[in-house]
């Protein structure tokens, strides 16, 4: 097939990677290349030059207007608008079979766009108000919606789903995140550093279970990092810095529990599936997907009860580490999940002319 593979602009799609959105894409573009489809990634002209690229935008939204700052801003939504009206015009002269849509864009979403290029569009965050009415009205045969978890799929459909959505759990190739039969007896917690993924708990979790923590990932809030991270650092609590995959994975492989936790209602998670392919139990909160992802590979505590997160650490340094492998073997790996997305983009383009495309 021939495939758009249509990304969001805040950041680009390379690594190392800022978080499971840009990873999402790129391994959904490595994926299906690899199975011999014609893929083109519609995305920042500053992401990975290996694909091929449509730019959006010539470069990533954050390096001209940085999203803490201009957040809402007519400038900045002018600026990304433009793009992506441009990007779908493009899309929809270009004689695609299918629009795997991941940019949490409103224009994509239109019918008068998906009825002449079936679309799979994959939602990676919970419903807010700018997209919630354009996805509300925007399911048609030839536009299926998939989200991350069962949680995702009640938050946004609370009086229930309709039959052109579904649930598409994210995967990760598990030969790029190898098992690792033993444990240094540490923790470890990755992720874009920001109040909302919760480094700082994790600290203070790790220290009450008395166990040494490396954090690895992007400060991606400076006067979060320098009020509540930093100050925390030492004693057997380190960063790590910002990793390439290659290099995360040697670094969770080393570990004995991986520490999960969200304070907002995370979608997915898709660090904890890489943890757990390298043979990590997950100590989580109890917020959005964490139960639904860890499930058998781990233990959730309440959200934000960091005595409750440091119980869960001593329960996971208990767990076998093929348990966890397993799991994302059997749920979560990336033929299962490219099978499931070859399956979608089947259904859509099997789907009758619309007349809103004549």
């Amino acid at each position: 097939m021939r495939i758009a593979l249509l990304a969001h602009v805040r950041q680009p799609i390379r690594q190392p990677f800022l978080g499971g959105m840009e990873a999402h894409g790129w391994y959904l573009a490595e994926g299906l290349i690899a199975r011999g489809h014609e893929v083109v990634l519609f995305a920042s002209g500053d992401s990975d030059p290996r694909f091929t690229l449509d730019p959006v935008l010539p470069v990533h939204y954050e390096a001209a207007f940085p999203w803490a700052e201009h957040r809402g801003k007519p400038e900045l939504i002018a600026h990304v608008d433009a793009g992506y009206a441009a990007a779908c015009d493009r899309i929809a002269g270009g004689g695609f079979d299918v629009v795997h849509n991941n940019s949490l864009h409103r224009f994509p979403l239109e019918q008068r766009r998906t009825a002449v290029t079936p679309t799979v569009t994959s939602l990676h965050v919970p419903p807010y108000d700018a997209l919630h009415h354009f996805v509300a009205v925007s399911p048609s045969p030839s536009h299926h919606l998939t989200v991350t978890s069962q949680s995702q799929l009640r938050a946004w459909w609370p009086e229930g789903a309709p039959p052109e959505a579904s649930i598409l759990h994210n995967a990760i190739d598990p030969a790029a995140w190898p098992f690792v039969p033993k444990g240094n007896g540490e923790g470890v917690w990755c992720g874009r550093i920001t109040p909302n993924k919760g480094p700082h708990l994790a600290i203070d979790a790790a220290r009450r279970a008395g166990i040494a923590l490396t954090l690895f990932g992007a400060i991606e809030d400076r006067d979060y990092w320098t009020a509540e991270v930093e100050p925390r650092l030492g004693g057997g609590i380190r960063y790590g810095g910002h990793l390439d995959g290659t290099a995360l994975a040697a670094e969770l492989g080393r570990a004995s529990v991986f520490l999960f936790t969200p304070c907002w209602d995370e979608p997915f998670g898709l660090v904890a599936i890489e943890a757990m392919a390298c043979g990590l139990p997950i100590a989580a909160f109890d917020q959005g997907a964490a139960r639904e992802v860890v499930g058998d590979a781990g233990q959730v505590a309440p959200a934000n009860d960091v005595a409750g997160l440091a119980d869960a650490i001593d329960h996971c340094l208990t767990i076998d580490r093929a348990v966890p492998r397993r799991r994302v073997e059997e749920h979560f790996a990336r033929d299962l999940w490219l099978d499931r997305c070859e399956a979608l983009y089947a259904a859509v383009t099997r789907a009758p002319h619309s007349a809103i495309a004549a």
